[in-house]
């Protein structure tokens, strides 16, 4: 279900920003417009749409445009033109009482430096939004508690924003904006102010947190690596104008230009390409309750493998091999109990190549299967699947050194 779309979104910066707006609807660049009327372009010609309970990430170089355009979402920054949708309502066409009810209801913003109040204690800071909205002191304690505890910073309700790391002071934010229960969550360079250690942990947090909460977000970002780990998909600009936007494989895999193609070149593609794209869909499996060693054989002679994974009440319980089916038809086995083979490597759909490796090693000569949350069996890996989808992704990089070394 789509949360928020934006629809042909500009904005032009100047007191005459109708006369840029025409010049830019007819191809004349940014630079162009800024020499010959000193109007800036903030974003150009803007589409897309967010879905809910997703993470959308926006980035780019500084200048890109991408702050401009989370800001459009809640008009701290007014549109010059285009819509911005909200569960079907234009954002753009509230009025001055409407908006600030809209956002209340509907916004909660994290902003890069925090935005804390230096004279409130955490506990207070995470109550503001909810006292802006007029909430009774005891409600607003109990949600502002409930969220502090969610970030992990009970028992430091009391504590003064300057007694705290960086990376707490960014946890109260995140707090203040949980409070208010908001169903979107614009998030622009939430954790670029932290050192490495401390962002990984809150962009780890921030995942843990929208497993449990299902918020929309729309998280601003300059970097690539938090982009990928974060975003359901991703909105790469340059210039006020969408470049690229799709999943991180389909940025990584097939940049739509040069300038996509340079941004995302050092960028580690086995973290990037998922068991899902590099999985055989499986359509041969054994069954527990009905077949035995001859049968598992069978199918597998059929399909030319020499392992078949095993169903149980619609759940992959495990493995068989061709070697152990055939010594259990030489026993007179009649059931696949006695060679099933528990222990095998799942993995959700969306875990990286370079978690593969490790399971594909010698000492684990079986496939590895990829199944949903309820444990029916997707497709299975095999190490020769994956090395040929990474060769398949790194041939353009190939060609280019060969030539380049010719």
């Amino acid at each position: 279900m789509e949360k928020i779309v934006i629809e042909n979104l500009y904005k032009i910066f100047g007191p005459n920003p109708e006369v840029a707006l025409e010049m830019l609807k007819k191809g004349h660049s940014k630079d162009e417009i800024m020499e010959k009327t000193r109007h800036g372009v903030g974003v150009a010609n803007a589409s897309f749409k967010v879905n809910e309970g997703e993470i959308l990430v926006v980035m780019g170089l500084s200048g890109s445009g991408k702050s401009t355009l989370v800001r459009c979402i809640n008009r701290l920054i007014n549109p010059t033109s285009g819509r911005v949708l909200v569960d079907g309502q234009d954002v753009t066409l509230l009025n001055k009482k409407e908006l600030r009810h809209f956002r209340q209801k509907h916004f909660g913003m994290v902003f890069q430096n925090f935005a804390l109040f230096p004279h409130r204690t955490v506990l207070r800071n995470v109550e503001y939004g909810l006292e802006i909205q007029g909430v009774a002191p005891e409600a607003r304690r109990e949600a502002a508690m409930q969220a502090i505890d969610q970030v992990g910073l009970k028992g430091r309700e009391d504590s003064m924003p300057d007694q705290l790391s960086g990376g707490m002071q960014q946890r109260v934010g995140l707090a203040r904006a949980l409070a208010l229960d908001a169903d979107i969550m614009l998030m622009d360079e939430a954790f670029s102010a932290l050192d490495p250690l401390i962002r990984r942990d809150m962009q780890d947090e921030l995942l843990d947190l929208q497993e449990k909460m299902q918020k929309t977000i729309v998280f601003i970002s300059h970097d690539l690596d938090e982009a990928i780990k974060l975003g359901d998909r991703i909105i790469l600009m340059k210039d006020g104008v969408i470049v690229q936007q799709g999943t991180a494989e389909d940025i990584l895999t097939n940049p739509a230009d040069e300038y996509v193609a340079s941004f995302v070149e050092d960028v580690d593609m086995t973290k990037v390409i998922t068991a899902e794209s590099v999985m055989k869909k499986s359509e041969i499996m054994a069954y527990l309750k009905t077949d035995g060693p001859r049968a598992a054989l069978r199918k597998m002679q059929k399909a030319g493998i020499s392992s078949i994974f095993v169903r149980e009440k619609g759940k992959c319980v495990g493995i068989v091999t061709a070697k152990n089916c055939r010594k259990a038809v030489d026993r007179g086995e009649k059931t696949l109990h006695t060679i099933l083979e528990k222990i095998i490597h799942k993995v959700a759909p969306d875990v990286p190549a370079n978690t593969l490796f490790s399971m594909l090693g010698d000492e684990t000569p079986h496939p590895v299967a990829v199944v949903d949350e309820n444990d029916h069996l997707l497709g299975v890996i095999v190490v020769g699947l994956l090395l040929s989808r990474l060769a398949e992704t790194m041939q353009p990089e190939i060609n280019e050194s060969a030539s380049k070394n010719a």
